[in-house]
């Protein structure tokens, strides 16, 4: 006979432990000091086993009930219901210890010897000043969408929009660990990206793109008393339209092609090599090498790179900082100089990084004035702009087939931008004369 609520609440403690009987080997079991706990006895692998559900009343007999139904159909499955129960509390326990920065530190950990120094250290701060304090002791499987976004929300109120979108994709990289390490299912951070703010027009970095200007721009930077390295800097960035942060950063065994040794000898198949690890790509791409990317080097620019040879050829950068030459130069040198030059004429006119929305702009208008259509794809991959969702073995097979392309355009594009430019040779003769020369 089922035993009621009311014989299980007028239970009391007696001379010895008793039971009282429910159904399906489910009973209540009362103990001489009066305690009473929920239990059921039942059969698996020919042998007697027995399971627990809590305390009386805090476990009512309905929930004893539909604890006792949820064994039964584990038995039906030939699943132990103990050994079930112990997994589970056992995923509860590693699922509290899995807090959102325990993971991210963990992920952080893995890919940091796929990327450069200064890379992982500015993931990492990225994590510290815009994530950890509002969700790092959350527990992952806790974290939402809605949780997520309003962190992201902190950022873009700041007006940092990009940084905004770069930490969302820090993160999501984390939630897809927590899930290959079955903490979470589901990846909160997957269906939030429309939901970040857009870059707002008129917002990117100023550029000159009237090519008179720029050569004029260039002309005041070589006449400047800036150090020789850093008018080289800006000679360079000109000539290859790569990122700032990557030509600070370039190391002396990323170029090849050049014989060092004969100043005079041409240097046709001169190519700057640089590797994934320092492109500005999806994290996981980092890591590949097939998203490498080739500037091929005009002769303007292996002119530059044999002048700044004889000032840091025997370091390890192209362009050390001032204070140490294990640091890369800092990267308000190049904008600094800008500001600077013909009293300010520049200021908030062009930037470094303008220097590539000027090649886009005015390689893709020759594109058109020459009616070479086929010049605007070529243009994006000198400018390493993957297009979204093209894998590394794509990626790679474009930027070989169109080599030769891309050689000529960066002739083109340099005998553009150097037009009536000093010899960058003359840099350092004018820095000794003026004490500015690196003494390296």
């Amino acid at each position: 006979m089922a035993l009621t609520n009311a014989e299980a609440k007028a239970a009391r403690a007696g001379e010895r432990d008793y039971k009282l009987g429910d159904s399906g080997g489910l009973y209540l079991f009362v103990t001489t000091k009066g305690a009473k706990s929920w239990r059921m006895k039942y059969r698996f692998g020919g042998k007697e086993k027995r399971l627990t559900f809590g305390l009386y009343p805090e476990v009512s007999l309905a929930e004893a009930r539909e604890k006792r139904d949820e064994a039964r159909k584990l038995l039906r499955d030939n699943r132990d219901p103990v050994v079930e129960e112990r997994r589970r509390a056992a995923a509860e326990i590693a699922a509290a210890g899995a807090t959102f920065e325990t993971i991210a530190r963990a992920w952080h950990e893995d890919e940091k010897p796929r990327w450069s120094t200064g890379q992982a250290n500015l993931i990492m701060r990225a994590f510290e000043r815009d994530v950890f304090p509002g969700i790092g002791k959350l527990p992952v499987r806790d974290i939402d969408g809605p949780m997520l976004l309003t962190e992201l929300r902190k950022i873009e109120r700041r007006g940092a929009i990009e940084t905004a979108k770069r930490v969302k994709g820090y993160v999501s990289a984390v939630f897809e660990r927590a899930i290959g390490e079955h903490h979470i299912d589901k990846n909160p951070a997957a269906k939030i990206g429309k939901s970040l703010k857009k870059t707002p027009v008129g917002s990117k970095q100023p550029a000159i793109t009237d090519l008179a200007e720029l050569l004029e721009l260039q002309g005041v930077v070589d006449r400047s008393t800036s150090n020789p390295t850093t008018k080289l800097a800006s000679r360079l960035l000109a000539l290859t339209a790569v990122r700032v942060g990557v030509l600070r950063t370039a190391t002396w065994d990323e170029i090849e092609g050049i014989d060092w040794d004969q100043p005079d000898a041409d240097a046709p198949e001169a190519v700057w090599r640089i590797p994934a690890e320092r492109m500005k790509l999806e994290v996981q791409d980092k890591g590949d090498e097939a998203f490498g990317h080739d500037v091929p080097l005009p002769p303007q620019a292996v002119a530059a790179l044999r002048a700044l040879r004889v000032l840091t050829g025997r370091l390890t950068l192209l362009f050390p900082s001032e204070v140490s030459t294990r640091q890369p130069m800092s990267d308000a040198a190049l904008s600094t100089l800008y500001k600077r030059v013909a009293a300010g004429k520049y200021k908030g006119r062009h930037v470094p990084h303008g220097w590539r929305s000027a090649f886009s702009t005015l390689m893709n208008q020759r594109a058109a004035d020459l009616e070479r259509e086929g010049d605007r794809a070529v243009i994006d991959l000198m400018l390493a702009h993957v297009p979204p969702g093209m894998s590394s073995s794509e990626y790679a097979y474009n930027r070989a087939r169109y080599a030769k392309q891309r050689r000529d355009l960066g002739v083109a594009w340099a005998d553009m931008i150097s037009k009536g430019l000093a010899d960058p040779m003359g840099f350092i003769e004018s820095g000794k004369a003026s004490g500015t020369t690196s003494s390296q």
